[in-house]
C-alpha cells in the first residue's frame, strides 16, 4: 500500500502531462483526418509516382525495359506532332478558362447582388444541366453545330448563309464552345461565393465618395472577388487540358488534344513510357501555367487598388 501510495503521484503527474497533448484539438484533428489523408495519398501520389517511373523507361511491344533514359522526354518535347498538340491543348484550355470566367462573372454578380430572396432558386437552376450525362451534353452540341444542325438551320432561315456550313463542327472552335458550356457552372459557383463575401458597405462607401458604378466595381468589387476568379480559372483550366472525350466527339482531326494522344499511347499504341512522359510534361507545364495565372491575376488586383 505504501509503495502504491508513493507511486501514485508520479503516475498522476505523468498522466496529466500526457493528457493535454492527447486532448489537444490539433492532435485530435490529425487523428480524425489521417485515415482519409493516407487513403487520398495512396490514390493520388502512388499513381503519379508510377507514371513518373514509367516515363524514364522504354517499352518494346509488351516488354518494359527498366533502364533509365530520357529519350521519351526528348520525343515529347522535340517531335513536332506532340509539341503542336501540347500547345493546341494549352491554347484551348486557356481560351476556355477566359471565356468561361468572362461569361460566369456577370451571372454570379447578378445572383449575388440582385438575386434577392431567389438566390437559392437561381443556383438551383444553374445546376440543372448536371442532371444529364456529360456525354449527352457534348452530343447535344454536336447536334447544334452539325452540318444539318440547329445553328445552320437557324442561320439559313435568317438568310445569313445560303447553304449549311461545315466550319462549325470538328475543329478547335467546336471544342472551345462545348467545353465553355460544360464548365460554366464550375466557374459560376466559386465566383458567387467570393462575391457573397464582399462587404456591401464598402461598395456604398465608394459610391458616397463619388465613384460611379464602373469605377466602384473596378476598385472595390472586382479586387475583393479576385480569389473566386482565380479559383474559377484554375478549376476550369486544369481539367480541360486533360479532356479527351470532348475533342474526340466534336473536335475531329483539327481539334485533337494532347490527352487523346496520351490515351492512344496507353491504349492502341501500347507505349506506356512515352504516354507517361507526355503526361508528366503536360502536368509540369499546366502547373507552371496555373501558377503564372495566379500571379497575373494578383498583379492586376494590385494595380486595381
Amino acid at each position: 500500500m505504501t509503495v502504491a501510495a508513493e507511486g501514485s503521484p508520479p503516475l498522476r503527474i505523468a498522466g496529466a502531462r500526457r493528457n493535454p497533448l492527447l486532448q489537444s484539438e490539433a492532435v485530435q484533428g490529425f487523428a480524425l483526418i489521417s485515415p482519409t489523408f493516407v487513403y487520398a495519398l495512396i490514390l493520388l501520389v502512388l499513381p503519379i509516382l508510377v507514371v513518373i517511373a514509367h516515363s524514364f523507361w522504354t517499352q518494346n511491344y509488351l516488354t518494359i525495359d527498366h533502364t533509365f533514359t530520357l529519350e521519351n522526354y526528348r520525343i515529347a518535347l522535340t517531335e513536332p506532332i506532340y509539341r503542336d498538340l501540347l500547345w493546341r491543348s494549352l491554347y484551348i484550355s486557356l481560351t476556355v478558362s477566359l471565356l468561361t470566367v468572362a461569361l460566369a462573372y456577370p451571372i454570379a454578380y447578378f445572383i449575388s447582388f440582385h438575386g434577392g430572396r431567389h438566390k437559392s432558386l437561381w443556383l438551383f437552376l444553374i445546376t440543372i444541366p448536371f442532371w444529364t450525362s456529360y456525354l449527352l451534353r457534348v452530343m447535344s452540341w454536336k447536334v447544334i453545330l452539325g452540318y444539318n444542325g440547329v445553328l445552320n438551320s437557324g442561320l439559313m432561315g435568317l438568310g445569313i448563309i445560303s447553304e449549311p456550313s461545315d466550319a462549325l463542327l470538328y475543329n478547335s472552335t467546336a471544342v472551345i464552345i462545348t467545353l465553355t458550356h460544360a464548365w460554366a457552372t464550375f466557374a459560376i459557383l466559386p465566383i458567387f461565393v467570393s462575391l457573397e463575401k464582399v462587404d456591401r458597405t464598402l461598395v456604398e462607401a465608394a459610391t458616397d465618395l463619388g465613384d460611379g458604378p464602373l469605377r466602384s466595381f473596378l476598385r472595390v468589387t472586382l479586387p475583393l472577388s479576385a480569389p473566386g476568379v482565380i479559383s474559377a480559372a484554375l478549376i476550369v483550366m486544369i481539367p480541360t487540358v486533360g479532356d479527351y472525350v470532348t475533342p474526340k466527339l466534336v473536335g475531329g482531326k483539327d481539334g485533337v488534344m494532347i490527352a487523346n494522344t496520351i490515351q492512344a499511347q496507353f491504349g492502341k499504341a501500347s507505349n506506356w513510357p512515352l504516354g507517361a512522359a507526355l503526361s508528366v510534361t503536360t502536368m509540369i507545364i499546366v502547373s507552371l501555367m496555373a501558377g503564372a495565372t495566379v500571379l497575373v491575376i494578383r498583379a492586376l488586383q494590385r494595380l486595381a487598388r
